[in-house]
């Protein structure tokens, strides 16, 4: 009897603990913030994917992968013009990338290969040369290589079974950085720290770190903005700033937030939700119904015949079970979370009580319905 009131004390000390967190588990300065200009670059091509096992596109269906197949011949010196090509192993195919700040020429990034047209999978393709280029035309990378296919599919007259996707691709280190992003960082007289997470305080915190271990350097242009601006005292350049920085331990601060994701019943609450004094109560009808039909036999030497006679048995739950619920002012996200528990809501249940909570006007937090 005694068993429930100990894990419960045991479970609020477990809380209790959590919430005593080391210095060091602070989240530093990188974590939280984006140095101006310095970003990764979206790169986007289109190839052809060869050496598949009759899985590739149908031509009367995708007759761009017969042109880009026939072009690709011919500038290799191979007339095929007026051949009529029925290529089941090659597939028309999307390539993209992520070119990430300050690449190199010469150096790799990975790519994603997905099917354009009708293959049905890309198990066992090579891609062969194609070039990746940015929303200004030029081309930054070229990618080519064997495709790595972690999903599969296989067929046969009466069943087929399939896990993941098969029409898409990777290859790890399958671009080669061919142009640069002009970009010099150790010339910049002062950069801009954009917050992941626009806020006030965060941002009055970061600001207070930095000018604590050098003072004038930081200033905050807004909730999303700290720019940073050598001192005249500094030695050093912009990158030396920047590396001692970006260690920093920051207390972070966020808005009282619950996420709410309906398709799924998931419920996200941050740990600075309150709630004013409120009363919640928690039911709901049931209607049970249990089908159990019975058969009815005619007396010995009748002409009577043998019939099913329904019986139905139906059981209602009106929830008359249930509990009201006093939740007082100020309530932390535990408390809040532990009486809805107490009444035994499940998490659809807990997404309406909670937007009728924010109705009632006693929930402090933002509600995001996903």
């Amino acid at each position: 009897m005694r068993c429930r009131p100990l894990l419960a004390l045991l479970a609020t000390a477990i809380l209790a603990l959590a919430g005593v967190q080391p210095a060091a588990a602070a989240p530093r300065v990188k974590d939280i913030v984006d140095v101006q200009n310095v970003r990764s670059n979206q790169l986007v091509g289109y190839g052809l994917v060869v050496g598949l096992a009759g899985t590739g596109d149908k031509t009367r269906n995708s007759p761009f992968t017969e042109e880009t197949l026939q072009a690709m011949l011919e500038r290799m010196g191979v007339n095929v013009r007026d051949v009529q090509m029925k290529p089941a192993n090659v597939a028309a195919v999307s390539v993209t990338a992520t070119m990430p700040a300050f690449a190199r020429a010469g150096s790799t990034i990975d790519v994603q290969v997905s099917a354009l047209g009708d293959s049905t999978s890309l198990q066992g393709g090579t891609l062969l040369v194609s070039s990746l280029r940015a929303l200004d035309g030029q081309i930054y990378a070229v990618a080519q290589g064997p495709l790595a296919v972690s999903g599969f599919k296989a067929t046969g007259a009466g069943a087929s079974v399939s896990r993941g996707v098969a029409t898409s691709a990777r290859i790890a280190g399958g671009a080669i950085v061919e142009r640069e992003v002009p970009f010099v960082l150790r010339s910049s007289t002062s950069l801009k720290l954009a917050l992941k997470n626009p806020d006030f305080t965060t941002a009055r915190h970061i600001a207070t770190a930095i000018n604590g271990r050098y003072a004038g350097t930081a200033t905050v242009l807004d909730p999303g903005t700290v720019e940073i601006a050598p001192a005249a005292s500094f030695k050093g350049d912009v990158v030396d700033l920047l590396g001692e920085v970006e260690n920093l331990p920051i207390v972070v601060d966020q808005v009282a937030r619950i996420v709410i994701n309906e398709a799924s019943g998931t419920v996200v609450m941050s740990a600075d939700v309150r709630i004013s004094p409120v009363a919640i109560a928690q039911g709901g009808l049931t209607i049970t119904i249990n089908e159990t039909p019975v058969a009815s036999q005619p007396a010995p030497l009748s002409d009577g015949q043998t019939a099913v006679l329904p019986r139905t048995k139906i059981a209602v739950d009106d929830g008359g079970g249930a509990s009201l619920a006093m939740v007082g002012g100020g309530a932390s996200l535990q408390s809040l979370v532990s009486g809805l528990n107490t009444l035994g809501v499940s998490p659809r249940d807990l997404i309406t009580i909670l937007q009728a909570v924010k109705t009632a006007g006693a929930l402090q937090a933002e509600i995001e319905v996903q």
